[in-house]
């Protein structure tokens, strides 16, 4: 997945019944179709097919119940569209049974902490590799207490993960490296890390960085009290958080990222237009 001028949009699809924002909304095919080409004709990129919820507290599915949900999914889309497609998983096996569908990119949000036999499914097909840091698992990241250096741990973490995806013969073109937003951090670590995404980059300059902040809960308590307090109020429901993302999104394309994961393509893709004549790229 080349570098390139224009900042890439990754449309999100959740065949789940328990997402934090789309849970239960495209559970047939029919119904994920139509929102694929929704978004793919509003200007996606990549789709991005996931089977399992990464949510706080989200139930675990077995890899038999996993694959049931996006591989004929992704059979569909390939046959009737050429938009690449990405399968959202850290499963090995889902991971295979996606490819052999007629995946593209395995967007892998423990970047190999839980499976690296995922490594060795994306090497074997030649497909890309989004490397995702988190800490903890779903039912535990938001208790973990903060790391005291959020951009070291991010890093050093990511590095490691590289380092074993490239030695399992992933090929060094064919990854992305994500930083996690909202993934084990507090809210002041997720702006900071957008805030200071260059020095990410910096970090990393052989590799496309991607942003995924679309509809996230640390958007939802800042924007909680129109009052301007926001700690004192109820967080926005996900439905009322896509001011915030977008505002997300544009500092995240100034500051750098290559890649956005959203759920709304239309107004990012308006949003992401603007930011990248504005920006600069290196």
């Amino acid at each position: 997945m080349p570098i390139g001028e224009r900042t890439l949009i990754m449309g999100i699809l959740n065949v789940t019944p328990d997402s934090f924002s789309d849970g239960g909304q495209f559970l047939s095919v029919d119904d994920a179709l139509a929102h694929a080409e929704k978004m793919i004709s509003e200007g996606a990129d990549i789709i991005d097919v996931g089977g399992e919820s990464t949510r706080p507290g989200g139930e675990p599915v077995s890899v038999q119940e996993e694959i049931g949900r996006v591989v004929p999914v992704i059979e569909a889309l390939s046959r009737r569209f050429e938009t690449p497609l990405s399968v959202d998983t850290t499963k090995s096996e889902v991971a295979r049974a996606a490819l052999d569908a007629g995946a593209a990119i395995v967007n892998d949000v423990s970047a190999l902490r839980f499976d690296f036999y995922v490594a060795d499914a994306v090497a074997r097909a030649g497909a890309g590799l989004v490397l995702m840091h988190s800490r903890g698992t779903p039912a535990t990241m938001h208790r973990l207490p903060p790391v005291a250096e959020i951009r070291e741990e991010v890093v050093s973490s990511l590095r490691a993960s590289v380092h074993m995806a490239e030695r399992r013969g992933v090929k060094r073109e064919s990854i992305v490296i994500d930083p996690g937003i909202g993934f084990g951090k507090s809210q002041s670590q997720n702006l900071e890390l957008i805030a200071r995404l260059d020095e990410l980059i910096a970090a990393f300059p052989d590799y496309p960085i991607m942003i995924g902040t679309s509809r996230k809960s640390f958007i939802g308590r800042i924007l909680a009290d129109s009052s301007g307090t926001p700690a004192s109020g109820t967080p926005a429901p996900a439905s009322k958080r896509l001011y915030g993302s977008l505002a997300t999104i544009t500092a995240a394309v100034l500051n750098g990222a290559h890649l956005v994961r959203v759920h709304d393509v239309k107004p990012t893709r308006d949003a992401v237009r603007i930011a990248d004549l504005i920006r600069v790229r290196p």
